[in-house]
């Protein structure tokens, strides 16, 4: 398929982001896409925010990625997306090194967490060009138990990969068998999700259909 006959406007889409997982989404959907990492920094972001919940904390940072790029690329219309993973009351990050990856999925074995999957929408910099211009998603996951030798077998076999997800595991990959249950969206687990996404685009007019 033709992407710019899908697509409105003279330039492509641009993903405040270096995820090659958003990106793929995006163009798997017929969207010409380019790519510029937003230049923030997320943890001085998370403690600026105070006390606000993880949804919350998931739209921050997202927005803040788009206005950050769109800033730097006037007339662009640009997509910020975050994702927050919430555990009894806890937000973990991406591991540092497989030693942290251990010790988060020693954490969420046997438990359900939320994966908030936040996106936001601007051009120019001013949230005010569009209505409706962010969003959050949330999809629920269930951890079978766990012991520590389940874990390391599992991280062994995943290698280095997993410390580039918040919970330390690729659902599309080796993943997927430490859970006994998903509930949501697949694209939301991912971490951009689609479907409202190209509503919202639909409805601000940027596609042809």
């Amino acid at each position: 398929m033709n992407a710019s006959a899908l697509w409105r406007p003279p330039a492509p889409l641009l993903l405040a982001s270096a995820s090659a997982t958003r990106r793929d989404l995006l163009t798997g959907a017929g969207l010409p896409v380019e790519t510029a990492p937003a230049r923030i920094d997320e943890r001085a972001l998370e403690a600026e925010g105070g006390d606000i919940s993880p949804v919350e904390l998931a739209r921050r940072l997202a927005r803040a990625k788009a206005q950050e790029v769109a800033a730097r690329h006037p007339g662009r219309v640009v997509i910020g997306a975050d994702q927050v993973l919430e555990c009894e009351g806890r937000v973990f990050h991406k591991p540092a090194d497989l030693a942290a990856a251990h010790d988060h999925l020693t954490r969420l074995q046997g438990r359900s967490h939320a994966l908030h999957s936040a996106v936001a929408i601007l051009r120019d910099g001013r949230a005010e060009a569009f209505v409706e211009q962010d969003f959050v998603e949330t999809a629920r996951l269930t951890m079978r138990p766990l012991d520590a030798a389940a874990i390391d077998t599992y991280l062994r076999l995943a290698g280095a990969a997993v410390t580039t997800s918040v919970g330390a595991y690729q659902l599309e990959g080796l993943g997927i068998h430490l859970f006994e249950r998903v509930e949501g969206d697949h694209s939301t687990i991912l971490g951009l999700p689609l479907t409202p996404l190209l509503g919202r685009l639909r409805g601000l007019g940027l596609l042809a259909f």
